[in-house]
């Protein structure tokens, strides 16, 4: 059988060298390579790495890590979706937040499994996300009856996602193209739909819910 191409893109390693992909990254892509029909044909450390590389090497499948630095797995998803929709996701997370679930879905991903998945599962799920099925982990499903809808609008997602990484209000109005004021706007009404202190109260809230 000819093997399959696969994308193994790599999760956040503050402890590994820059440019050197993470332990947890080289262990799974030793493990994928004993599988007789898949092929790792590309491996990154950053999210904003992931377009480039998909690019570059076409694979079927990206094995995403939800917590890669630069830009987190779901976006970068999102990204591919938008760039190259013929190149399926699957996304591995250490965390079940229904937040994260819903924005999978919404980023078009076809997998979404625990990092903690045996070697074999997760080989079995990038299988049927190459064959055009949708995998989940049932855990993962069951917390998402477990929390509210999103409140905020993506823009306002946008906005406050920036200003958790602490960026200032002139700084997120150039990178969005909106003036200084409708920054502040958003994250004001942010701040009032999550029922929050400040700002940095909201991006927390929205954090531990998944919505950023």
């Amino acid at each position: 059988m000819t093997p399959s191409r696969r994308l193994v893109d790599i999760g956040r390693d503050q402890g590994a060298p820059r440019r050197r992909p993470p332990c947890g990254a080289r262990r799974l892509a030793a493990l994928l390579a004993l599988e007789p029909d898949l092929a790792v044909v590309a491996e990154v450390e950053r999210g904003d790495e992931v377009l480039a590389a998909a690019r570059s090497s076409r694979p079927d499948v990206a094995v995403l890590d939800i917590d890669m630095p630069g830009l987190d797995g779901l976006a970068a998803a999102a990204a591919l979706r938008e760039a190259v929709p013929d190149i399926a996701t699957l996304v591995l997370t250490g965390h079940g937040k229904p937040g994260h679930l819903r924005r999978a879905l919404t980023a078009g991903v076809r997998g979404f499994l625990l990092k903690t998945a045996p070697p074999d599962e997760l080989a079995a799920g990038i299988r049927k996300v190459a064959a055009g099925e949708r995998v989940l982990d049932p855990n993962l499903a069951l917390t998402a009856w477990d929390l509210a809808d999103n409140p905020l609008t993506p823009r306002e997602t946008d906005v406050l996602r920036l200003a958790a990484e602490g960026a200032e209000a002139p700084e997120i109005a150039g990178r969005l193209h909106l003036s200084a004021g409708t920054v502040r706007n958003y994250l004001t009404a942010a701040v009032t739909k999550l029922n929050a202190r400040n700002r940095t109260d909201a991006a927390r809230i929205a954090r531990e819910a998944g919505w950023l």
